[in-house]
């Protein structure tokens, strides 16, 4: 297995919809144990593939939840449908995201309180489960990354403001950026 340098915001690879995955074979077996190390070296609870400069619809998560799904899993190829989001102003307290890829940062962002997710596991066996709570904000931002969406641009106000200014003070949105688990300091500080 392979630690892999996270993208930060700007690589072309976060902005864009990644590609189905089409043989589940031992080559995306071998993807996915990395994205698995990657996401535990970097003290992550989920991981897109984009995440690591690959442009493939698989993500990782390793979270506890109160819906009876494993805590640890991958999901490839998935779909996902929620219920609505309520128009309300996140709360800062309780609703704040971070993000491996907008590195150290947090902002409060409002999701669905429920998913459905369908897809596959590795060996292309069909997986089907129900998330509510934090599991399920957990899959609304893994899914995001698949679509080439970051939770900094669904965030509203004066956050969409702070998550700007933060990107432009960091010297973020342009390619060739990554920091590397591991090996650099833990920008969430875990």
């Amino acid at each position: 297995m392979t630690v892999h340098p996270v993208t930060i915001t700007g690589e072309p690879v976060l902005h864009q919809r990644a590609g189905a995955v089409e043989h589940f074979d031992d080559i995306l077996r071998t993807l996915i144990a990395d994205m698995f190390e990657t996401m535990d070296e970097a003290n992550g609870v989920g991981l897109a593939a984009p995440q690591i400069g690959v442009g493939q619809r698989i993500f990782v998560y390793n979270m506890a939840n109160d819906d009876g799904v494993p805590t640890r899993g991958v999901l490839v190829n998935p779909t996902l449908v929620g219920s609505k989001v309520s128009g309300a102003d996140p709360d800062e307290d309780e609703e704040s995201e971070g993000c491996l890829s907008v590195p150290g940062e947090s902002f409060p962002l409002k999701r669905a309180d429920w998913v459905k997710i369908n897809g596959f596991d590795g060996d292309g066996s069909p997986l089907e489960f129900e998330a509510t709570g934090w599991f399920a904000r957990c899959m609304q931002h893994e899914f995001d990354h698949l679509n080439g969406t970051l939770y900094v641009d669904r965030l509203i106000g004066r956050y969409a403001r702070r998550a700007r200014k933060a990107v432009k003070e960091q010297g973020w949105g342009v390619p060739g950026l990554t920091w590397m688990p591991g090996v650099d300091p833990d920008p969430f500080g875990h």
